[in-house]
């Protein structure tokens, strides 16, 4: 039975000396992985942890990561991916909820996995450089991979919990398989001469499918960056040659504005693609001006392992689309009654396919919301145009719902990426005791530009209906993210001088 562990054992077989995993000048060739993967799996061994155990992983973008990811995978260890700057409490919630057997945490930040361990009441194993491969040199490798079903979970990834705890959403063997494929066989193309940059984080599901997996199976070269920089991300581009860039939008937007950006040799860039959020339509444009290089945008959520939509390279790519179902994936546009839209209106993304969860771990109310029909209800609002590709028009749960007319944060948002200032724009719902809500904008200005919160507003207000320009406007060094760079909108708030009576909120009801 085919799984994630027998995609390296594969190329490591075909591709012995390629390299597969590089930082800096570090490198680590599909053999050297394969092997440390192998004494990974006999140490979790020694330990009693096998098949359908949880084993939880606090690292950055780091070459122990895919030699612990694979090598608790050839186990048939369930993996649980974390983010490395999350404190002992947050870890303590994953290893608690996931049943995790044991834990490997960053040096930098062991101290957090380790406090979480103990407490839970099971093993923290620090991952130092500078002895980890003697760690791994204390067991011989374990050549065989434990057989694993299709619908086995291979890895157990938190969502970020925008409506209270995380849940864990199990992705199974067949889940991640199918999707890595179908990135590297239709998506981007790979082939065993590609070089993929590593820089969205390994414990996301667009990082570790689109990036490590995909890359993986087709022989490919996975450069890390353990903390995105956009300076060095273009350094990194010229110097070992990279030929697809995967990004979240912010990401994109950074590299725009990297002081001298025009002067690096991005040459090698054949592809890059963008998930994770909306791309502005002017980031898209100016980005691909600046440095000649087509951008794909797609669409998926953890959920979904997480690929379930893409501008494929063979076909018309629709800037501002997140194009069309991929292989083996089916989306539809729902209404509140569960009932297709026509083409052009507004409704719910809902998605089957080979690439969506088993379900929320220990959660089967949760996966019965979700999932009520065979159908994943994303909860993102779109719409399909005639040719079937699909536009996001917002998150359902952003939806701002002023004086009775909805508002999608995006479509101002997008206005504001217009203006020769902006490098970044998130809009909320301010509370307003007439409207309801009234609409705010935060942004934050490219370096050294110069603009100021009356000509942003009036610069809205000319382009958007009345109902929809936002009335508070505030200028902010920069805006939240998570940890793939996504900007965070449940974190943006005005500031405390922002009144919900300004004397013009009431215009344009």
């Amino acid at each position: 039975m085919a799984t994630l562990a027998h995609n390296l054992t594969r190329t490591a077989d075909e591709h012995i000396d390629r390299p597969a995993v590089r930082l800096d000048d570090q490198v680590l060739s599909y053999a050297e992985l394969q092997v440390a993967a192998q004494r990974v799996t006999a140490l979790l061994r020694a330990r009693d942890i096998g098949p359908g155990d949880r084993v939880g992983l606090v690292l950055p973008n780091v070459p122990a990561y895919p030699v612990l990811f694979y090598g608790a995978l050839a186990a048939g260890a369930v993996v649980v991916p974390m983010n490395p700057l999350l404190k002992a409490r947050e870890v303590q919630f994953y290893l608690e909820d996931s049943g995790a057997s044991i834990v490997f945490g960053w040096h930098a930040a062991v101290d957090e996995s380790r406090k979480a361990a103990e407490a839970v009441g099971i093993d923290c194993v620090a991952v130092d450089p500078a002895d980890f491969e003697d760690l791994l040199a204390e067991h011989e490798p374990a050549t065989d991979v434990v057989d694993r079903k299709d619908d086995d979970t291979a890895v157990l990834l938190y969502t970020s919990g925008t409506t209270g705890q995380p849940k864990g959403a199990e992705l199974t063997h067949a889940n991640m398989l199918t999707n890595a494929a179908v990135t590297a066989e239709t998506l981007v193309e790979l082939t065993p001469d590609d070089v993929v940059m590593g820089c969205l984080p390994l414990f996301h599901c667009f990082g570790l499918t689109c990036g490590l997996n995909a890359a993986v199976s087709t022989g490919a070269c996975l450069t890390l960056i353990p903390r995105f920089d956009p300076v060095k991300a273009l350094e990194v581009i010229g110097r070992d040659q990279v030929t697809v860039f995967e990004g979240v939008p912010t990401m994109y937007a950074a590299m725009l504005n990297a002081p001298d950006s025009e002067s690096y040799d991005v040459s090698s860039l054949r592809t890059c693609i963008s998930g994770g959020a909306a791309m502005p339509v002017e980031v898209m444009k100016s980005f691909e001006e600046t440095f000649s290089c087509m951008v794909l945008e797609g669409y998926g959520l953890s959920e979904t392992a997480p690929v379930a939509s893409f501008n494929r390279p063979d076909m018309e790519r629709k800037p501002g689309s997140i194009g069309v179902p991929v292989r083996g994936v089916e989306m539809r546009v729902l209404d509140d009654d569960g009932k297709d839209v026509d083409a052009g209106e507004v409704g719910e993304i809902a998605i089957r396919g080979e690439n969506v969860m088993k379900g929320y771990w220990n959660k089967p109310e949760a996966t019965e919301e979700a999932i009520p029909d065979g159908w994943f209800r994303s909860g993102d609002i779109a719409k399909q145009d005639d040719d079937g590709y699909f536009f996001i028009v917002d998150r359902k749960k952003d939806l701002i719902i002023r004086g009775g007319y909805n508002v999608y944060p995006r479509e101002v948002e997008e206005v504001l990426y217009e203006h020769e200032a902006v490098a970044e724009a998130a809009v909320i719902g301010i509370d307003h005791p007439e409207l309801g809500e009234e609409i705010g904008l935060a942004v934050a200005l490219k370096p050294d530009a110069e603009a100021t919160e009356d000509e942003l507003r009036d610069f809205a207000k000319e382009r958007l209906a009345a109902y929809k320009y936002p009335r508070h406007v505030w200028i902010v060094d920069e805006l939240p993210k998570g940890p793939t760079g996504k900007i965070l909108r449940r974190e943006v708030s005005p500031p405390d001088a922002v009144s919900s009576t300004d004397a013009d909120s009431t215009a344009g009801r």
